[in-house]
C-alpha cells in the first residue's frame, strides 16, 4: 500500500471491543486488542495515505447464532429487547459500512470504529426496565 500511494485497511472489530461480558472474555480481549491496534495502525500509517479502520458488529444472524434465536431464549429475547432495532442484524446490513470504508468518501476517516449494532451500544449501559 504504501508503494502504491495509500490504501484501505478495514479490520472487523465487535461490540466486545467496547464491552465485557460474562463467558466471553477471550474474545473480549481480542477484539479490544483490535480496536487499540485499528487506532495505532491509524497513526503510524496516515502519513502514507492508508486508512486503518474498523466495523464493529452487533449480534448478527448467522448459522452459528441460529440456536439461541429463537423465541423464548433469554439471550434471544435479551437482544431483542435491549437493541433499539428489535432485531438482530443481517449479514446485508454490513455493506454499506464496508463500502463507505473502502471508499474515497472516507479518505479522512482513520482509527474509527464504525458500529453497526441496532443501536445496542447506545443503550445497553441502561437498566432494562427503564
Amino acid at each position: 500500500m504504501i508503494q502504491r500511494g495509500g490504501g484501505k485497511i478495514i479490520n472487523i472489530c465487535s461490540m466486545m471491543s467496547e464491552l465485557g461480558r460474562d463467558s466471553v472474555s477471550a474474545y473480549a480481549s481480542a477484539k479490544g486488542g483490535l480496536k487499540m491496534l485499528t487506532r495505532s495502525m491509524a497513526t503510524e500509517w496516515a502519513k502514507f495515505n492508508i486508512q486503518t479502520n474498523g466495523i464493529g458488529l452487533g449480534y448478527f444472524a448467522t448459522t452459528q447464532t441460529a440456536p439461541i434465536r429463537v423465541d423464548g431464549h433469554p439471550f434471544n429475547d435479551f437482544i431483542i429487547g435491549r437493541t433499539p432495532a428489535a432485531r438482530w442484524g443481517e449479514p446485508e446490513n454490513l455493506q454499506g459500512a464496508a463500502v463507505f470504508l473502502s471508499s474515497k468518501a472516507s479518505d479522512f476517516v482513520n482509527g474509527h470504529i464504525l458500529y453497526v449494532d441496532g443501536g445496542i451500544l447506545a443503550t445497553i449501559g441502561k437498566p432494562s426496565n427503564e
